[in-house]
């Protein structure tokens, strides 16, 4: 298996790690093919290895049995079972799976471990970026509570579109209801709104983003809280 280059990584966490850093964790890094709805990791279940997403996202999703909503997504920006290792953790109470395919590094959860507990500036970073997922997670609760459905649909689009490739989403409709955690009736409803205001274009199993721009307008007070915490504490060292 060859040693993955820094420089052409698409892994914004793996590119804002120290050289030395990332030369730690390198040869345990395996990349694998992110497919549509694989669970990565499961609820309940020790954590055995751990993903640096390339491409497309994983959700992890809160279900009590009778219904499931969408508390978080994990993209390039981070570490899919960061927060419960990092905590020293075994296992989380949240599915996380594959929403959005794409590819990933896969690292084994001893090895980051190992890593870890060598080298503080790392692990700081690693925290930094567990730090924002939970900044990501409250800004969620807080959207949820004060938003329309049309701008909590216009931020989650645009988080989507932030760990995508291209204007083109995969994104059915349950998805986007357990997402919202509203009914698919809602969803249809605030996706003819901006597609009615040309902001976007849905087709069936596809959503594309036609205006970004608008998007980010509707979207504010709504959009960039973590994403300005991940620049300022990840990116910007």
């Amino acid at each position: 298996m060859s040693k993955p280059q820094q420089s052409s990584l698409r892994s914004r966490l793996l590119k804002a790690l120290p050289a030395e850093d990332f030369d730690a964790l390198a040869p345990h890094l395996q990349r694998i093919e992110l497919e549509p709805k694989c669970v990565l990791i499961a609820p309940r279940t020790p954590i055995t290895d751990l993903y640096f997403p390339e491409a497309g996202f994983a959700s992890i999703v809160a279900e009590n049995g009778t219904s499931r909503v969408e508390v978080g997504i994990v993209g390039r920006e981070g570490l899919v079972g960061a927060s419960a290792i990092l905590l020293g953790l075994d296992e989380s109470p949240h599915e996380h799976f594959v929403q959005m395919p794409g590819a990933a590094y896969r690292i084994s959860t001893e090895a980051l471990r190992a890593a870890v507990a060598e080298r503080p500036a790392l692990r700081r970073l690693l925290l930094r970026s567990v730090h924002v997922e939970l900044v990501q997670v409250r800004q969620t609760a807080y959207v949820n509570a004060t938003f329309i459905t049309e701008v909590r649909l216009a931020r989650w689009l645009l988080m989507c579109h932030d760990r995508g490739e291209g204007d083109d989403l995969a994104l059915t409709h349950e998805f986007l209801s357990i997402m919202l955690g509203v009914q698919r009736g809602g969803v249809t409803l605030a996706l003819q709104s901006l597609e009615g205001a040309g902001r976007i274009r849905a087709r069936r199993g596809r959503v594309t983003i036609l205006r970004r721009d608008q998007l980010e307008a509707l979207a504010d007070g709504a959009y960039g809280m973590p994403e300005a915490e991940y620049v300022r504490l990840v990116e910007g060292g």
